[in-house]
């Protein structure tokens, strides 16, 4: 069985490492935002260049409060990618606004910039491009539209870790960046974590109010907030891992060059779409199968039962959800997004992955296709 991620072989690679952080802060006993938690939040904020990180319990929380602290609320808009996890809509819905889509890209499957500009109106004030699998979307294009009109950048790089564009990070573009640490991620912790990260003080200091109930000091509390902290054993998981994460973003860089390299003379795969200057992070491998979802959930059948993990990142647009049926979208209204639901399958990528398994990997899917 080859799994489409292997978290219990990088565990085994830093065990000591991971035992040694977490003995620490037993033996400290600073449970809730210890030096830990305010030690990643500077290096994550320095790892992106903004001057500031508010370390919360996940990457959904991390979306909300920052709509939140950006003021977005009752009657206003946001517009997003229909292409990405629901939590991107989440955040928006539960600020009492209503998220408005834009068509994606078909070659990088981010938002595309030259959809955004029609879908604003008087009620918009954000935009949430999500990086999605490890690339970067299109910010020099997005930051431009959103600087014309007025409006608030949240990124979503919950699977965005470490990708640039030109040398600069993803989490560096907009007003606020949110990051998750879920375990499946490029930087992922041993549980649920998050953080947002901002060049603004004034955002981050309503962030911090908002991770904790809204508590300033001495039982003040200034805003309606919640219990969205991240927890001090989360933060020195995911402190032992910054040391590694250069690395083991390199080795996914190889491992899809491999993919690639292995896969050319297959018609029907399409290798992820690498856009010259773009640095890509490879939290997913994402191979489109040209021919309809017919073809495709034939290949993921078929690896299934090989013994091959896979998985479909997202096999339904967010605009034929059900729950965003009241909000008057139809099949047809993005197509780009409703083509590529039906061709995309993600196959195993981690640091750890090697050769001789993408080898194997590549040669059944060949067979499938019978290359």
């Amino acid at each position: 069985m080859i799994p489409i991620t292997d978290l219990g072989q990088q565990y085994n690679e830093i065990k000591n490492e991971i035992s040694r952080a977490v003995e620490k802060v037993l033996a400290e006993g600073k449970y809730i935002l210890g030096p830990e938690v305010t030690e990643l939040e500077e290096r994550i904020a320095a790892y992106c260049g903004v001057r500031y990180g508010v370390g919360v319990a996940s990457g959904t929380d991390a979306l909300v409060l920052s709509v939140i602290a950006a003021g977005i609320g009752e009657g206003d808009e946001v517009i997003t990618t229909p292409f990405t996890f629901i939590a991107t809509i989440e955040a928006v819905i539960r600020a009492g606004a209503k998220p408005v889509f834009a068509d994606i890209d078909a070659k990088t499957y981010n938002i595309n910039p030259a959809e955004i500009e029609s879908k604003i109106t008087s009620k918009t004030k954000a935009i949430i491009p999500v990086h999605l699998y490890g690339l970067s979307c299109d910010m020099a294009a997005i930051t431009k539209i959103a600087k014309k009109h007025n409006l608030t950048v949240i990124e979503d790089c919950a699977q965005s870790f470490g990708a640039a564009i030109g040398g600069k990070i993803t989490g560096s573009f907009g007003d606020f960046a949110c990051f998750s640490f879920f375990p499946a991620k490029n930087l992922g912790c041993y549980g649920d974590g998050g953080m947002v990260v901002t060049d603004n003080k004034e955002y981050a200091d309503k962030i911090k109010l908002l991770r904790m109930h809204g508590f300033s000091a001495d039982y003040d509390y200034r805003l309606h907030g919640f219990n969205s902290r991240l927890d001090t054993l989360q933060a020195a998981i995911v402190n032992v891992k910054m040391n590694h994460i250069d690395g083991w973003i390199e080795k996914r860089v190889e491992n899809a060059a491999k993919y690639a390299e292995g896969l050319k003379n297959v018609k029907d795969a399409e290798a992820p779409f690498m856009p010259p200057g773009y640095k890509h992070a490879m939290n997913y491998y994402a191979l489109r199968i040209s021919g309809g979802r017919q073809k495709r959930d034939g290949l993921k059948k078929y690896l299934t039962e090989k013994g091959i993990g896979n998985n479909i990142y997202y096999p339904l647009s967010l605009h034929l959800q059900e729950i965003c049926a009241d909000m008057g979208y139809k099949k047809g209204d993005y197509p780009v997004s409703e083509k590529t639901q039906d061709e995309i399958i993600s196959l195993p990528m981690y640091p750890e992955l090697g050769a001789e398994k993408i080898e194997f990997i590549c040669g059944e899917i060949k067979k499938y296709f019978r290359v």
